[in-house]
């Protein structure tokens, strides 16, 4: 398995061009983590990401999607009541959480695995500008299976609408 520092140096924030060639594979090394192509892919950049950030030390994560009318999922969910899917918000911290796991040099591709709690507290509708997700790793294995767990809360504006708690995402290595 290839070590995703050998084809990656980390950076403090990445553009949608970057995680766009993320979703192409290979960013962080053949076989390594990558984000799913557009439409799944549900930011448009990471403003910050570290390793000890964030309410438990142990890494933060701040990504953005920028909100239009005319996004894939109003169209469909729900027809005359235009709303993003829960699941989509959630989607997209076990993204943010994939890409830190690679970005942070563990091999593997990325796999959601769980998530203990989700409290929706609003929604997001067409009319919101902005779509903010803050992650907060709160544990980090790594060793034959790297194992992300972290905590999340998504923005609509400057309202949180979601509350996730024990996200986690798994980084799986290929049968030998």
């Amino acid at each position: 398995m290839f070590n995703p520092h050998d084809f990656h140096t980390p950076r403090s924030s990445y553009s949608r061009e970057d995680l766009l060639k993320s979703g192409e594979g290979g960013y962080f090394g053949p076989g390594n983590a990558q984000l799913p192509a557009p439409p799944m892919l549900m930011m448009d950049r990471i403003t910050e990401i570290s390793l000890d950030g964030g309410e438990f030390g142990k890494g933060h994560i701040i990504g953005e999607l920028d909100i239009t009318p005319g996004l894939w999922f109003f169209a469909c969910h729900f027809r005359g009541d235009p709303v993003m899917p829960g699941c989509l918000g959630l989607d997209a911290m076990w993204q943010i959480i994939g890409y830190w796991l690679g970005w942070s040099g563990s091999p593997g591709k990325g796999r959601a695995v769980g998530v203990g709690e989700v409290k929706f507290r609003g929604h997001i509708t067409p009319d919101i500008k902005r779509v903010r997700y803050e992650v907060d790793m709160r544990q980090v294995r790594r060793g034959r299976l790297a194992l992300g767990i972290a905590n999340g809360r998504v923005f609509a504006d400057d309202a949180c609408v979601y509350v996730a708690r024990d996200m986690r995402v798994g980084l799986i290595m290929p049968a030998t």
